[in-house]
């Protein structure tokens, strides 16, 4: 036996001993380079006969548990074949084992073996997936770990085999007497899924009914013998688990996991009650068909009543002249059917008619779109509208972006953007969402801009990033979409984040070549937008010319800046 003290391959020190079967002792080690606790199980090669049958299912275990990766099952570290034994490194789990808990208190809550049972499972359809498939064949509570989460961990892998086509039968009959499947004991076949099946429910019962199937009187009764307060359901589930004949088990751990989650459906109790429950909805029904009648008629009469009531309010803000009216008519219409996305936009429609979102027009839509309206509020029911509620984000994004007059409208308009890029509606098209994509970029700059105005230090990390996202916007794919205002509120836009930034783009490597390139582009195009008939639109011209014009100085004055700055 090893030493308490002793260090094993100069690693692991062994703190004390914390378990021994008949083959095989386990010791609690520590790493104390890593500071971690390990469980090393112990077999010596003295005293023990056939050896290496024992030492070639310890190897096995070794190999299986190595390609293994399971939250029940423990992990393997070092193999060390010393002189007079062979010692497995592997994970500590902490806990206790079932068996422990059996001895000490006998039969377990039924809710808690099932839940064991359910996890067992678990585990046990990770392994037959495995290829080949890995057959446990060792299942008994001394081989279960119940951790203080209440969790369980599978231990103890020396039996356990690959499951082979071309064998007939197991060449070796290794498993406990009691808890093993009749095919584990030679002349009945080769071990499959099906004998982890049996060893499943044979566990099972033992914990349930306390009663180890190992000992006298050598008989599994129907556990309800033990206890008649137990489930004739999960009865069903143990008694189909251990029949002799595999194939009148469960064939696989998917159906016995199926059936354990649904266990107290195959309760007898459960079934004169569904009978009951449905004498009761039979008489129930016929009465429900006839109010259901009436309640359809009124309630189909009643949505046609907020149907037009909602309409009638729209063309009410409609034909209002007063701001304070329509907000109310807006709101109204909104109450009667939050989730629609008609009254939004023409509230919208009518609060941008100036080609301004200010302060007061975010106020008023707000007020409308988080009013609490029954159990919620109005945005909620829109959130359901997907078809609708995208859209209407895509809206709000360009309203912030391009048309508030507040001091954070940019990277706002990102958060409504979010929404759109993760879309998959079909109101949306995918170049929508590639400008909502660009914008969120930059108003993540704006961001960044913000905070760099308050410290007076650069947080912006990338310049080269922002002027390629700004170039982006710049491409024909997505100007010619919006219409003429959108087109130059945005070509001003650049201009002038080419004015406030042309040091810092030129500092992170964008060229005076490239930045002329987009103010040429934006230059070429302005005789395109001119209107002779609107004064408002030949207005934002003559602006963009000049921000223009402003920024072709500011990149003149950086470049000059940067060349004096590398010359010296």
């Amino acid at each position: 036996m090893l030493e308490i003290g002793s260090t094993i391959n100069g690693t692991y020190k062994i703190l004390n001993k914390i378990g021994q079967g008949g083959m095989s002792v386990v010791y609690l080690a520590l790493n104390e380079r890593a500071n971690k606790q390990w469980a090393i199980k112990e077999l010596r090669k003295d005293g023990i006969q056939d050896f290496e049958i024992v030492r070639q299912g310890l190897i096995a275990e070794t190999n299986i548990l190595k390609k293994l990766s399971h939250p029940n099952l423990p992990d393997i570290v070092d193999v060390i074949d010393e002189k007079d034994s062979l010692l497995i490194v592997m994970d500590f789990i902490e806990g206790e084992p079932l068996s422990k808990l059996l001895k000490e208190h006998g039969a377990q809550p039924q809710e808690n073996v099932i839940e064991w049972g359910k996890q067992l499972c678990q585990v046990l359809k990770y392994l037959h997936a495995q290829v080949p498939p890995i057959i446990y064949r060792d299942m008994k509570p001394a081989n279960i770990m119940l951790k203080p989460d209440g969790n369980v961990t599978l231990i103890d892998f020396g039996t356990a085999r690959e499951f082979k086509n071309s064998h007939v039968e197991d060449t070796t009959c290794l498993g406990t007497r009691g808890y093993a499947a009749p095919e584990q004991f030679g002349g009945h076949g080769q071990t499959d899924a099906r004998t982890d099946i049996y060893c499943l429910g044979t566990t099972l019962y033992h914990l349930v009914t306390g009663h180890n199937p190992a000992a006298p009187p050598y008989e599994m009764y129907p556990i309800r013998y033990w206890d008649e307060n137990l489930s004739t359901g999960f009865e069903k589930i143990l008694l189909k688990c251990t029949q002799l004949n595999p194939k009148d088990r469960y064939q696989n751990c998917i159906d016995l996991l199926e059936a354990l989650e649904h266990y107290k459906e195959l309760d007898e109790s459960f079934h004169r009650s569904q009978k009951k429950k449905m004498i009761q909805f039979s008489l129930c029904a016929g009465f429900t068909l006839l109010f259901g009648l009436g309640a359809l008629f009124c309630s189909t009469k009643i949505y046609h009543i907020k149907s037009k009531n909602y309409e009638v309010y729209l063309e009410r803000a409609a034909q209002s002249s007063l701001s304070d009216e329509k907000q109310k008519y807006y709101k109204e219409a909104i109450r009667l059917n939050p989730g629609s996305s008609k009254a939004y936009f023409a509230m919208l429609g009518d609060y941008l008619k100036d080609e301004e979102f200010s302060i007061e027009d975010e106020r008023k839509v707000s007020s409308a779109l988080y009013a609490i309206n029954g159990s919620a509020r109005n945005i909620d029911y829109l959130k359901k509208n997907k078809e609708e509620y995208i859209p209407f984000c895509f809206q709000m994004g360009i309203n912030y972006f391009f048309k508030y007059k507040g001091t954070q409208g940019k990277y706002t308009a990102k958060n409504w953007f979010y929404p759109v890029i993760n879309t998959r509606v079909k109101s949306i098209d995918s170049l929508q969402k590639k400008r909502a994509e660009i914008y969120s970029r930059i108003g993540s700059y704006y961001e960044a801009l913000g905070k760099e105005d308050l410290s007076g230090e650069n947080t912006i990390a990338g310049y080269n990033r922002f002027f390629e996202d700004l170039s982006k916007l710049n491409q024909n794919e997505f100007i010619d979409v919006g219409n003429k205002t959108t087109a130059l509120t945005l070509y001003n836009e650049i201009a002038v984040q080419i004015s406030n930034h042309a040091e810092n783009f030129l500092a992170n490597g964008v060229t005076q070549e490239k930045i002329y390139e987009e103010i040429n582009k934006i230059e070429n195009r302005i005789e395109k937008l001119s209107d002779d008939k609107n004064d408002a639109i030949n207005k934002k011209i003559n602006h963009l010319k000049n921000n223009l014009i402003n920024a072709k100085r500011k990149v003149e004055i950086a470049y000059s800046s940067l060349s004096r700055r590398k010359g010296r």
